[in-house]
């Protein structure tokens, strides 16, 4: 529960001014309405940081806030409160000094956990205010020692095996951890690939695969044979591709899983992508969009008609992007439908389609339907061919906003992408508002980030000159790494944050749409009007510390 109400955390926030009144009023009610916590929605927003509102929650409740994303916690001291009873009271023992145990706390109000707590490590405790998405984050330190569990629960198979070979509970166990544990650690995707003596399973962590596991190959089949089961795959096909979908019930959510299961030389191979809700909760604030690139976005998104399109390759966050968008924007005064391939996450209040070649739902066919459904905004998950570019086009021109993602290196490339699918130029230049292009690269992990100051000219041969000239303009500049440690898998890096270029169609580039001018001249113009390219982005993001140069430099290559 937490320690506060939505009156009083209204006005508290009215009193210090920090976010505009107008605003402020608008997402109280909707919260009053919804019962949702107004913190909550207010980030949701893009009205205030998760750390900005804890900072105001310390302010307001007269305790100190801690950031548990950046201090170590020793283990000893995180089990001195059992995992159970930290995820039933939102609670975290994260340091001790002479004066007793530091206790994280949602809501640290809450005397009778404090006593409890003191009870039973006969310390003396105080309490730290801990934010609801902090705390989510650092209860997965729990997991950090699952590796000894698996390689108990193999044992217990093995000698299960002997005894009882059709026994399938060890495998049901071990497929179960398997979910938990890429949960835990922020997975996006679980890989189990059979090889010729093991089974080998790789989780991809921040858009990198790490190696976690080695499998007996005796247990591939029947690892494999249960994921099947759990998605209503045929069980005895083992020549053909299939895809499913199951859920997993974690503490923290029920879990929707997409599953692909592929014939390859030594068996079948399978990959799991979790569909984690966490994602919902990224601001585009928490995406690192910055302040100036974030109000171009809300100028897009605040007509009422036009388009707003997001651009990258696969996995560079694009609808995630534009969900963000989409929580921003979803009032109960607007109709928004949407039609995606697959329907990624469920948001309240959305009417959300399913592509389905199978019955003819296509982008295409599930635009027109929506069309006929009275709708205010629109999301086309992806477009793909002429036929949705043209209905988009046209729904965005006749007074509905347009949401979509392409497949694109940069924003300018995206104008002469259009037209290339048959859209005129005229309509291009008069229907769309902005577009975002979009890299992810790895942040550098807060727990083990240390600085050093290197001489400019290191960095200048590797950027553009133009870029080297603006920024770095001292003879040395501190840049920072991650050393790795137990916390980032020795990595150095721990999340993602994006790099965004946000394209405004200004004047110029609507006269550079019109006369069919390439992406290098769109893209002058763009810059000249005041956009930030994503490697100017990234190179602002190097400098404060949230990345590396390698990092940028990997995600921007061409």
């Amino acid at each position: 529960m937490l320690p506060y109400d939505n009156p009083r955390l209204k006005q508290f926030l009215s009193e210090l001014e920090v976010i505009d009144t107008a605003k402020l009023e608008k997402a109280y009610d909707q919260a009053q309405k919804t019962k949702e916590p107004l913190g909550e929605l207010l980030i949701e927003k893009d009205l205030i940081s998760d750390e900005d509102l804890g900072k105001v929650l310390s302010d307001m409740l007269s305790v100190p806030l801690a950031r548990l994303s950046q201090v170590s916690v020793p283990q000893d001291l995180l089990h001195i409160v059992p995992e159970v009873y930290s995820r039933k009271h939102r609670v975290i023992c994260f340091g001790k000094d002479s004066a007793g145990l530091k206790l994280g706390m949602e809501n640290p109000g809450d005397s009778d956990v404090i006593s409890f707590i003191a009870k039973k490590a006969g310390e003396k405790i105080h309490p730290y205010l801990i934010t609801t998405r902090d705390f989510d984050q650092a209860v997965s330190l729990y997991k950090k020692d699952l590796q000894a569990s698996f390689d108990q629960l193999l044992v217990s198979q093995v000698n299960s095996a002997s005894a009882s070979p059709q026994s399938d509970v060890p495998v049901s166990k071990l497929v179960d951890m398997l979910i938990e544990y890429a949960y835990t650690n922020r997975a996006s995707d679980i890989h189990i690939e059979p090889e010729k003596k093991i089974s080998l399973v790789r989780f991809r962590i921040d858009g990198i695969l790490h190696d976690v596991l080695q499998l007996p190959k005796n247990l591939h089949e029947q690892v494999v044979s249960k994921i099947k089961v759990s998605a209503r795959l045929r069980t005895d096909e083992r020549f053909s591709a299939q895809d499913g979908r199951m859920t997993a019930s974690l503490p923290q959510e029920e879990l929707d899983i997409r599953v692909s299961i592929v014939p390859i030389v030594n068996g079948e191979k399978v990959v799991m992508r979790l569909l984690s809700s966490r994602v919902r909760q990224f601001s585009l604030r928490d995406l690192g969009m910055s302040a100036s690139n974030l109000k171009k976005v809300e100028v897009g998104f605040a007509k009422p008609y036009g388009m707003v399109l997001s651009t990258g390759p696969t996995g560079s966050g694009k609808t995630t992007t534009i969900y963000s968008i989409l929580k921003i924007i979803n009032t109960r005064e607007v109709n928004i439908a949407t039609i995606e391939d697959p329907v990624e996450y469920d948001i309240q209040n959305i009417n959300q389609i399913q592509v389905n070649p199978k019955t003819n739902l296509t982008f295409a066919s599930g635009l027109r339907a929506i069309l006929r459904q009275d709708p205010n905004i629109i999301f086309v998950g992806e477009i793909r061919d002429q036929e949705t570019a043209d209905i988009a086009v046209n729904a965005a021109m006749t007074g509905h906003l347009v949401l979509s993602t392409l497949h694109t290196n940069d924003s300018a490339t995206t104008l002469p992408r259009l037209i290339d699918m048959g859209i005129e130029p005229f309509l291009v230049a008069s229907t769309v508002n902005v577009i975002i292009g979009q890299r992810l690269v790895r942040k550098i992990c807060t727990k083990c980030r240390v600085s050093s100051d290197v001489p400019a000219s290191e960095l200048a041969h590797r950027l553009p000159p133009v870029l080297a000239k603006k920024y770095l303009t001292k003879e040395t500049v501190r840049t920072y790494l991650g050393k790795g440690c137990p916390v980032c898998h020795h990595t150095g890096y721990s999340g993602r944050v994006g790099i965004f270029e946000v394209m405004q169609i200004t004047d110029s580039v609507r006269k550079l749409i019109t006369a069919k001018a390439d992406a290098s001249e769109i893209i002058k113009a763009a810059v000249q009007d005041g956009m930030l390219t994503m490697l100017e982005d990234g190179v602002t993001k190097i400098l404060s510390g949230e990345t590396t140069l390698d990092e940028v430099l990997r995600a921007t290559a061409e």
